[in-house]
């Protein structure tokens, strides 16, 4: 009996109210949950409504040789609409000559000019230093403006830093005479109340 009522004592109100709130709560989620979830269970005897059974009795065609790997397709026989396919690559053909077609620099007439028509070595070279040449002045202004954004900056930085100096050092002027006012404020008072402790 002494077991029982100590077992007793020792539960708390906060335990019991937990593990009601946890129960109340998974009855809940069961009770009210998605009805999807839970089926019906298929019925003894009844066929899946997706599934075709295999006859051995039957003769089921089979895929006929094409020249792929292995001898058949190389394209899936479940893929019914190869004009899609072929139109859609017809187009990324399309569009890739596009793009050669309408590059800048380095189009086709240019590698035909220099590869097919035989250009002299030293014209290539020619085309090729012109290029470097003209990259390189690129980089060289795209150095010199970054220098002198660079010192800009630099003169600026310099420039805040003194101003933040002389600022600090006035409030630490500031600051100094405040502080020797206060000095001479508690030194006075100080006097005072021992002239008054004295009298």
């Amino acid at each position: 009996m002494k077991k029982a009522m100590n077992w007793l004592k020792n539960i708390r109100p906060l335990k019991v109210l937990t593990v009601f709130l946890a129960g109340i709560f998974l009855f809940l989620t069961q009770a009210c949950g998605d009805p999807g979830i839970a089926t019906q269970p298929p019925q003894p005897g009844a066929q899946a409504p997706n599934i075709e059974r295999y006859d051995p009795t039957k003769d089921y065609p089979l895929s006929s040789p094409a020249g792929g790997i292995n001898n058949f397709s190389d394209v899936d026989p479940r893929a019914k609409d190869e004009k899609a396919a072929n139109d859609k690559a017809d187009a990324l053909v399309k569009n890739a000559q596009r793009n050669i077609d309408q590059k800048g620099i380095d189009s086709r007439e240019q590698y035909g000019r220099n590869f097919q028509q035989g250009t002299p070595l030293g014209e290539r070279v020619k085309n090729l230093g012109e290029d470097i040449g003209s990259s390189a002045d690129e980089v060289r202004k795209g150095l010199v403006k970054g220098t002198q954004r660079g010192i800009e900056n630099i003169k600026g930085n310099t420039q805040d830093a003194a101003e933040d100096v002389t600022k600090n050092v006035q409030r630490g002027a500031e600051d100094a005479g405040k502080n020797v006012q206060r000095t001479a404020e508690d030194a006075g008072n100080a006097m005072k109340r021992t002239v008054k402790d004295v009298d």
